[in-house]
This record gives structure tokens, sequence and C-alpha cells, in this order.
């Protein structure tokens, strides 16, 4: 008998051990891999969806993983095991860009990653030194191209350097509207900015958050945005494509984990994600970066995703940029 109840003890025991394990097992936190520095709108923009989803997933803990313009995170992501508890971003520079710019990459952006939800897309907006604009009488997209078209030579454009994406954005235009402004590249965002309001140079691509309150200061002139459709932060400024069909070319993220993760699993991490993108609250945190949320299906992020690699092969082979 008293083998027979120490046997019964032992078994309850190993089974309450394997309950314990099973619900630490499940209970284990999320690794999200930010490719980029902290305080900056990924990172941001992660931690806040990180908030809303930890009543459905659990704790996801954000890790900045900088570095080669984000395929250290990137690389880090395509590696990890494909259990759904190792997650990352995907944006436009690692896996549209970057694939095209570096001559050699630690991973494949096409085949190397399993979607889960596009996060967000950022408007680019072709904006001019306003006194530029008005002396010039360019008010707008057509306007533009037509005093470039009848003054070739004149016009230039500032960039934060060869490849980025204020570069890309010249090239794309330079090409769909048939003309020629030669390009200035300065290092980084913020002096390309500042010569572009010294009158250093006529016009630049800039990212719509950084733009945004010389715009509304009236020291620039918001002449269109690189989306599709209008703005919700600049709903009178016509978008590209209005003058040149089916011009696009802004700023997303999105959120990918390593390939070969079960459906289940993507399934599961996407249904939380993206009600959290859906999120009233999300909307009002993000629009305050002047980002615009898109949840969507991993079949959709996947497709887009494709698409953006393609288009941008052909942006990137076009301007012979290249890191080394």
């Amino acid at each position: 008998m008293k083998t027979r109840r120490l046997f019964f003890a032992l078994a309850a025991g190993a089974a309450l051990l394997a309950a314990v394990g099973q619900a630490s097992a499940q209970q284990r936190p999320i690794r999200l891999i930010v490719p980029y520095a902290a305080g900056g709108p990924i990172d941001v923009t992660a931690r806040a969806l990180a908030e809303r989803v930890r009543d459905s997933l659990g704790t996801v803990i954000i890790d900045n993983k900088p570095g080669a313009g984000g395929n250290i995170g990137a690389d880090m992501v395509a590696k990890a095991a494909p259990d759904g508890l190792t997650i990352g971003i995907a944006a436009t520079a690692t896996h549209a860009v970057n694939p095209w710019l570096y001559s050699k990459m630690p991973f494949n952006a096409a085949s190397d990653f399993a979607p889960i939800t596009q996060m967000v897309r950022v408007p680019n907006v072709l904006v001019m030194n306003a006194e530029t604009a008005e002396r010039l009488k360019i008010h707008n997209v057509a306007e533009l191209i037509a005093y470039a078209k009848k003054n070739p030579g004149k016009l230039n454009y500032g960039s934060g350097g060869n490849g980025s994406a204020g570069h890309l954005a010249g090239e794309m235009f330079k090409k769909e509207a048939g003309i020629f402004a030669l390009h200035i590249p300065y290092n980084g965002g913020n002096p390309a900015q500042l010569a572009l309001l010294s009158g250093q140079v006529d016009f630049n691509f800039d990212n719509l958050a950084t733009a945004a309150p010389n715009i509304r200061s009236g020291k620039l002139k918001a002449i269109a945005v690189t989306t599709t459709q209008r703005s919700a932060a600049l709903p009178d400024v016509p978008p590209v494509a209005d003058t040149l069909k089916g011009f696009a070319i802004d700023t997303w993220w999105g959120l990918v984990a390593p390939a070969g993760t079960p459906p289940d699993v993507v399934g599961k991490l996407n249904q939380a994600f993206v009600a959290a993108l859906n999120a009233p609250e999300t909307k009002t945190r993000f629009g305050a970066l002047l980002a615009e949320p898109v949840g969507n299906s991993p079949e959709q992020f996947g497709a887009f995703m494709k698409s953006e690699l393609a288009k941008y092969e052909k942006v990137v082979k076009a301007t012979g940029a290249r890191v080394d």
C-alpha cells in the first residue's frame, strides 16, 4: 500500500511539474526586435503596440538592435527559432531598399521571413522653400515639371545621402516626369532640410513628420504627398499621383517572424496586432507621429513587400547607389 501511495504521489507530482512547465512555456515573453535605435518613430510605434497586445499575447519585450541600415536586427529575426517567440520589424529600408543597395546581405528579404501584418504608412512630401516657390511661380507638381522642362539643368534637390529615401524618391520623380534636376547629397536628413530652408537647394522629398513643423510655419511649401491618396495630416495637399499616375514612394514598416513559423502561430500574432492597430487609442497615438496605422493579413503584407522589393530594384539600380 505504501508503495502504491508513493507511486500515485510521484505521478501526481510529475503531472503538476508538467503543468507548471507548460504554463511557464506559454507565459514566456515575446521578443520584438526593432532594427533601429530607441526613440525613433519605429521604436515608439512598436512599444505602443507591445502595450496593447499584453492581454492577448502576454509580455512583449522590445529589443533594439540598430546598425548597418537595419540589417543587423533584421538578420537576428531571420536566424531566430521559428516558434513565435521572436518577431521583428520589417521596414522599407531592410526589406525593399537594402537588398539592392548593399553588395552583400546577411539575409534574403524575400524568403527568410513570415509576414504578420503591416503596421504603419508614413507619407513623404515634396517640399520647396516657400520663397523659392513663390519666385519661380511653382504651386503644384505640373508647374514644377513645366519649369524644369523650360529651364533644363537649373533645378536641384537635396537628400540625406546617396541611397536615402529622399534620393530614391527624387530619382523616381525625375524618371516619371521626364525632367532633370541635380541631386545634392547631404550627411543626413536634417542637413538636407537646412539646405532647403536656406535656399541652397530647390526642392526635397522629405518625411512628413520631419517637414510638418516648417510647412505649418510657412517656411516650406508642400507641393504634393507621395502616397496615392491625400494624407489626413495635409488634407489640402494633393498626391504626386494626381499628376504622375501610379507614383507612390512612402515609408512603411510592419511585423515579421522567421520563415517556417507555423501558420497558426502567425495567425494568432496577426489577430492580436491587427486588433491593436485598429484600436482608437492607437490611431490617436500614431497620428501624433503623422503615421497611419495599417493592419492587414499576412498574405496582403507579403504581397505588398514583394511588390515594394521589385519597385525599389529599378529605382536603386537607376541611381547607381551602392554600399560596399
